[in-house]
């Protein structure tokens, strides 16, 4: 003989509600989580490069850390120019390998280097510069994949390192490098990346923690469905011994 076992109809609506509001609020705050990756990837990878520039010195002291939520942000820097002066080497301009002519500009505290534009080779008279400047151009960070330099005793570096370029001069140097909007003369434009890729490390933890709240929703579903199944299944009577 079997009986039905059925919980009373405020207990059931009352399970029912309590396992939904679980599941609501682990489902919004999952979306939050998950809202806050997109962010932080969205901030890393904007373009700043279409805004208005502003004195490099209102973006970061001499004495600062680059800060990376202004790479590709248009700067101005004026000062005078600098010995020390180098190529880059591997860089393109519509496709063709060449050299990036970089300088550094000394604008009071510190120095910070200029790339001036590029060239198809090597050329002393397109590295030199001299005098007074203005610069306009996009702030980017200092490289530093750690390229070995074939002969650090030439005028061609793998990358624009701070660390390797401050060997050069007698003044301290920024942690950042200007690329110039204008070419000098002699030189093509040098072409920008202003927008890096975010890395798939930004914002993992808020990704995670999306995903956490939404098995914990899940769960809670479960839960509920599991107690409903188990209240409501048929109850078998122990049998009557004779």
């Amino acid at each position: 003989m079997t009986a039905p076992r059925r919980p009373g109809l405020l207990t059931d609506l009352g399970a029912a509600a309590l396992a939904l509001v679980l599941v609501v609020i682990a489902g919004l705050l999952g979306k939050w989580q998950y809202d806050a990756w997109q962010a932080h990837r969205d901030a890393e990878a904007r373009d700043l490069t279409g805004l208005a520039p502003v004195p490099m010195t209102d973006v970061l002291d001499s004495d600062d850390p680059f800060p990376a939520p202004d790479v590709g942000r248009p700067v101005e820097v004026a000062g005078e120019w600098l010995d020390g002066g180098f190529w880059v080497a591997d860089r393109e301009h519509d496709g063709v390998p060449g050299y990036w002519a970089v300088a550094p500009l000394d604008i009071g505290d510190a120095a910070v280097l200029v790339v001036r534009g590029w060239a198809p080779q090597p050329d002393d008279d397109l590295l030199l510069a001299t005098g007074e400047a203005d610069v306009t151009g996009w702030l980017q960070p200092p490289e530093g994949s750690l390229v070995t330099d074939d002969d650090p005793n030439d005028d061609v570096f793998p990358e624009i390192r701070v660390a390797d370029a401050v060997q050069r001069v007698d003044v301290d140097l920024y942690s950042a490098y200007v690329i110039s909007q204008e070419p000098a003369g002699g030189l093509e434009d040098a072409e920008l990346e202003a927008l890096p890729s975010p890395s798939r490390f930004t914002g993992v933890r808020n990704l995670l923690y999306a995903f956490e709240w939404w098995v914990f929703g899940a769960f809670a579903g479960y839960i509920w469905w599991r107690w409903r199944r188990d209240a409501t299944a048929a109850e078998v009577a122990s049998p009557t011994v004779q």
